[in-house]
């Protein structure tokens, strides 16, 4: 089956339910999506399709997991969730005389359950709660001082933008917005732009021109709104403060309808991009 085509189905489905799964506040009750045995957090495209469900539990698991792992079962009449697995192969092609091969993904998809569809798996102990001295915002200027090679930002004027001839983030001062959250909602967005200098990622979205309303210009808008969501994620703040009207769902509609691989790409880059901000390194590929 087309795993492109069954990943955008699903994000289209929410949307067209009014819910717009990359404004997903997950840091907020009970954190980012997990797996239950290995205990690693689901990243890029697992993150949508995981934390915009109605569970209280950040904790998945597959019906061989809860089986073989745990003596359980998921209860009759569960419905699984889509969880995709990717990694990047060599191209063998018949080609030999180039030294460097070429990279080809391969994604994949299989079914997890929640940890609250299973019967008889018993639910990890709840870390004791320690007192974070920092408040949401402070952990975001944390994450703008880490970013290590941070283009220059400038504060002022009305417009938020990146450029990247200059490599320059544009700013509006703080106080001018209605909260810190949209504040660092916006600085993100724009400095998830920056990841894709020729300097750093390299993201042709960024390096090219495009015009406003291309598919490469709807790619990198997507990507940059998705990297900016996990970095919110990852502070500590909520970024459903941005307006949620229809126009600005149906116009994502029409984007993804358009291109069914756009959601799961974007999804990898922005996660690229968050992780590049926070100077994380992970190998290719999901966790289970």
């Amino acid at each position: 089956m087309d795993v492109y085509q069954i990943v955008t189905e699903k994000i289209i489905s929410m949307l067209e339910r009014g819910a717009v799964p990359w404004r997903k506040s997950w840091s907020a009750g009970s954190g980012m999506p997990r797996n239950l045995v290995s205990k690693k957090e689901y990243r890029g495209i697992n993150t949508l399709l995981l934390g915009c469900q109605a569970y209280g539990s950040p904790y998945w698991l597959t019906y061989r997991q809860a089986t073989e792992h745990f003596n359980g079962h998921v209860r009759k009449g569960e419905k699984s969730s889509v969880c995709v697995f990717w990694k990047m192969l060599d191209n063998n092609s018949d080609d030999d005389s180039s030294s460097c091969k070429s990279k080809i993904p391969m994604l994949r998809y299989y079914n997890v359950f929640n940890l609250e569809q299973c019967e008889g798996v018993t639910a990890p102990p709840v870390p004791e709660e320690t007192v974070n001295r920092f408040t949401a915002n402070e952990r975001a200027e944390q994450i703008l001082a880490g970013y290590g090679d941070c283009p220059e930002i400038i504060y002022g004027g009305n417009v938020a933008s990146y450029t990247p001839v200059s490599d320059r983030v544009r700013m509006p001062c703080q106080h001018t917005f209605d909260s810190g959250e949209a504040f660092f909602n916006v600085l993100y967005h724009e400095l998830s732009h920056s990841t894709g200098h020729k300097s750093r990622l390299a993201r042709k979205e960024v390096i090219e021109r495009n015009e406003f309303g291309s598919a490469d210009y709807s790619s990198e808008e997507l990507c940059a709104e998705l990297s900016a969501s996990f970095l919110c994620a990852h502070a500590g703040i909520s970024n459903e403060t941005l307006e949620q009207s229809a126009s600005y769902i149906n116009g994502w509609l029409s984007v993804l309808k358009q291109d069914k691989r756009m959601i799961t790409v974007a999804a990898a880059r922005a996660q690229a991009s968050a992780d590049y901000i926070l100077g994380r390194k992970f190998g290719e590929g999901e966790s289970e």
